[in-house]
């Protein structure tokens, strides 16, 4: 069900509508172009509650002056029955003020929605699928990923609020170097738990303790006789045992922030029978023109001498935007990393996915331009792919940078952090930067409660809405899950604080579909904090102006009017919250 109600979008078809119905005409006599026209909220809310730029973007096809062209326009405005005011401003933005029963209808409109009221159409059920986190399954994930983590789920589930059909997806890298280095370090700890001293760790072995349990299960499972095999075939064992305790842990480590995928795609089946699924990939964009035999220039500032000048299998990845080509194969027959992640594109898109998010780490940006080649190559453009960078994550406790995690070897951990502070402070924070942004994370700020602490202020808001409906339960046996008895006394609302209030709710639609087409979940975050600042401004009015008091046992109607206004506020900041991964506590404790 789409229970959008964007004001936004329905003035712009308004106006539209009139201009399309009127005698205006380009200058040619051709009809308008109303492509550009739009309606936006007005910086400086004094201007009025909508602002549409028609004259501006109009002026020149018609052949006159915007503010002229202005006037002309807020004549046909003005038999609108829900504008009370127009007004036009600077070089010819139009303002509009509507009317406290538009306001009141559209409360009634959004209470009848409930916790649905913001869910939007704009995905009509296409299927996309959103990669994230895909660390390597060598050990516990850290807190860089975390970032990644939390941006990845929050946007895969925005968008299904937003009529997408999600995927979200894990890529296992268990076909490289490290698992050879992973299990090599396994087999250490396999022998310490026979009793032998290994004594410091070689370099280039994974040092951390976690790879301690895993060396005595093997033990458990195999006594000694690893030790008796030949090398390739005990390796081979512990490569396979180790690669499923290590996703075992980083389930479990995903877990503890409340993240599950709904699927994990091994790379190993991409190298099986003869790396059949890449020997396709390649054999798909050969016939499209995309393979070609020849040599790549040395990379920039690396000496001539020491580049190997040899002929390679090459994908021509220029030739859809990136900025050089691409090896595929290697001089010696062997298939570069690079054809797996192309052969893995195209597994997605054989899936049926024609829209595709990739969350990657800000150590990850060079990828995006070669990336989106390969979805321009393999669906000859008919697939669409994003790539969204996480910035590092910068840890503090009162100012102070954060000691690393020994436990983990050389980094702290994602569930140190998530079990010092808890879920939802680590999930908000997470979001509340723009992704392509460096973040840090004080443990004492995301704990503290007051103001400027995000998550604390928006969940006391949840919180604060709930202790007046048991006040009004209390005081006045109102049940407030009755929505239609509150619904018949709206029009009681006619404080500006009160309908400021339901103005900033109706925003919560169009922030939805802006979030979702630009693929910015750090945008619901902000929104949330600024409902939750609205409400609590309101509340701290009633403390000086007892009018503006919710519960008022000698105003039934009144009260109810204002329980309608803050039940909405809570079903918005329960939706929005729930999108995010964080819960909207009926109380603080």
């Amino acid at each position: 069900m789409e229970t959008s109600m964007n004001i936004f979008t329905e003035f712009e078809n308004r106006i539209k509508t009139l201009l399309q119905a009127s005698d205006m005409k380009s200058s040619d006599g051709s009809g308008l172009d109303l492509s550009r026209v739009s309606v936006e909220a007005p910086r400086d809310p004094s201007h009025g509650d909508l602002a549409t730029n028609a004259a501006m973007v109009l002026s020149k096809a018609v052949g006159e002056n915007p503010r002229n062209l202005a006037e002309r326009i807020c004549t046909l405005l003005r038999g609108d029955k829900d504008i009370v005011a127009i007004d036009v401003a600077g070089p010819g933005f139009i303002n509009l003020r509507l009317t406290d029963a538009f306001w009141q209808a559209r409360l009634a409109a959004m209470l009848q929605a409930g916790v649905d009221y913001g869910r939007v159409q704009i995905g009509k059920g296409a299927k996309i699928n959103v990669e994230y986190v895909s660390a390597n399954p060598t050990g516990p994930l850290h807190v860089g990923h975390c970032r990644g983590a939390v941006v990845g789920d929050v946007l895969a589930n925005l968008l299904q609020f937003a009529g997408y059909d999600v995927t979200k997806e894990y890529y296992v890298n268990d076909a490289g170097g490290q698992i050879d280095v992973l299990a090599r370090s396994v087999m250490l700890r396999y022998r310490e738990a026979l009793g032998e001293m290994i004594g410091e760790i070689p370099e280039g072995l994974y040092p951390g303790d976690y790879l301690v349990p895993l060396g005595k299960a093997l033990v458990d499972e195999f006594g000694d006789k690893l030790l008796a095999m030949e090398e390739g075939k005990a390796l081979q064992l512990v490569r396979e045992r180790a690669i499923d305790a290590m996703m075992k842990l980083i389930r479990d480590d995903l877990a503890t922030l409340n993240i599950h995928h709904d699927l994990f795609f091994s790379e190993r089946t991409l190298h099986a029978d003869d790396a059949k699924a890449i020997r396709s990939a390649i054999n798909d964009l050969t016939m499209r023109g995309f393979i070609y035999k020849g040599k790549l220039p040395p990379p920039k500032g690396k000496p001539a001498e020491d580049w190997e000048d040899r002929e390679q299998t090459l994908l021509r990845s220029t030739q859809a935007g990136d900025d050089m080509d691409r090896p595929l194969m290697k001089s010696d027959g062997s298939y570069t990393y690079f054809a797996a992640d192309v052969a893995y594109f195209k597994n997605k898109y054989d899936r049926g996915f024609g829209e595709m998010v990739y969350v990657l780490g800000a150590d990850h940006g060079g990828y995006v331009k070669r990336l989106e080649a390969v979805a321009k190559a393999v669906s000859g453009g008919k697939a669409h792919l994003g790539v969204l960078i996480c910035q590092l994550v910068k840890l503090y406790r009162d100012g102070e940078p954060v000691r690393m995690s020994k436990r983990a070897g050389n980094f702290v951990t994602l569930r140190d952090v998530v079990e010092e502070v808890g879920r939802d402070p680590v999930r908000f924070m997470m979001l509340y930067r723009k992704s392509d942004a460096p973040l840090d994370f004080d443990f004492a700020r995301v704990t503290e409660q007051s103001r400027d602490n995000p998550v604390f202020y928006v969940q006391y808001a949840s919180a604060r809405c709930h202790s007046v409906f048991r006040q009004a339960r209390e005081q006045m046996q109102i049940d407030v899950e009755k929505r239609a008895g509150l619904s018949a006394h709206i029009e009681h609302l006619r404080h500006e604080s009160e309908l400021g209030l339901v103005r900033k709710l109706a925003e919560y639609p169009r922030l939805v579909e802006q979030a979702a087409r630009h693929q910015e979940p750090h945008r619901l975050a902000f929104y949330l904090y600024d409902l939750a600042s609205s409400l609590h401004a309101h509340w701290n009015k009633g403390n000086e102006d007892a009018a503006l008091r919710i519960v008022q046992t000698d105003d039934v109607a009144g009260t109810m009017a204002r329980l309608a206004l803050v039940l909405m506020v809570a079903d918005v900041l329960k939706s929005g919250l729930t999108v995010m991964g964080v819960d909207a506590p009926t109380e603080m404790r």
